[in-house]
């Protein structure tokens, strides 16, 4: 059951190219957003999608299998932990971030 405490699976469609970076270390880091919509009927009987966007980041193995066949616009499924941490901008202000650290990468579509 320990395994089921931070796990996030999504469905969604990436927002732009994902943004690959080498490290001197070796590593490869993917970066990039999915949007995943959902859809439900107002008071007045409208339709109203809702577009929530979502910080993705891979490591190794899988940001470097998105780095050969992902792209802007792929509807790809992923699974992962949800991370939040913070960082000073150019400015100096301390920002923060909630991010999903995909471990599984699944292309869907065509």
């Amino acid at each position: 059951m320990s395994t089921l405490r931070n796990k996030v699976q999504l469905i969604g469609n990436l927002g732009n190219d994902p943004e690959i970076i080498n490290l001197e270390t070796g590593k490869t880091l993917a970066k990039f957003t999915i949007a995943t919509n959902e859809s439900y009927t107002n008071t007045k009987g409208e339709k109203i999608t809702d577009t929530q966007w979502h910080n993705i980041v891979a490591w190794g193995k899988t940001a470097q299998i998105i780095e050969k066949y992902v792209t802007k616009g792929k509807e790809v499924a992923i699974e992962g932990k949800l991370t939040s941490r913070s960082y000073d901008d150019k400015e100096g202000n301390k920002r923060y971030i909630t991010e999903i650290v995909c471990n599984e990468l699944l292309m869907l579509g065509k």
